[in-house]
């Protein structure tokens, strides 16, 4: 193996061990439903907006965030005790709720999702009119 290749081979082993240092937290989730639609509610703490990902692909809906540890201007970190944690949970939504229409809020630590049921499923009331 070339100088290069062993170098570039190390690089991906170090990327990888990166990668799999987040330990992994499934949030608490509340989940409350009304005749509109339902709301979740994530207990996220330290997670900022920019280090979350929320994505629905084929009604999964999934979160992913993670907490990152500020290091003071310049420095590098080459051994740490503490690890970053990574905030992951999935849910399969039904058919019934809408999830183009999702709406997002963080704040405090909790991420809240409100999201809507499809018109066809949302409950109307029918005017009576007389003949």
């Amino acid at each position: 193996m070339s100088h290069q290749a062993e170098v570039v081979a190390k690089e991906k082993a170090v990327a990888e061990k990166r990668a799999s240092a987040y330990q992994s937290v499934r949030p608490n989730v509340d989940i409350h439903e009304d005749k509109e639609g339902i709301t979740l509610l994530a207990d996220i703490p330290g997670v900022s907006r920019e280090a979350l990902d929320i994505q629905i692909d084929n009604e999964i809906l999934s979160i992913d965030g993670r907490v990152e540890l500020p290091l003071p201007n310049g420095a590098k970190a080459d051994y740490a005790g503490n690890q970053t944690t990574r905030f992951q949970r999935s849910f399969c939504l039904s058919k019934e709720l809408d999830g183009e229409q999702v709406e997002a809020t963080l704040k405090d630590g909790v991420l809240a999702l409100r999201i809507p049921k499809r018109q066809e499923f949302t409950p109307r009331k029918i005017e009576i009119r007389t003949a």
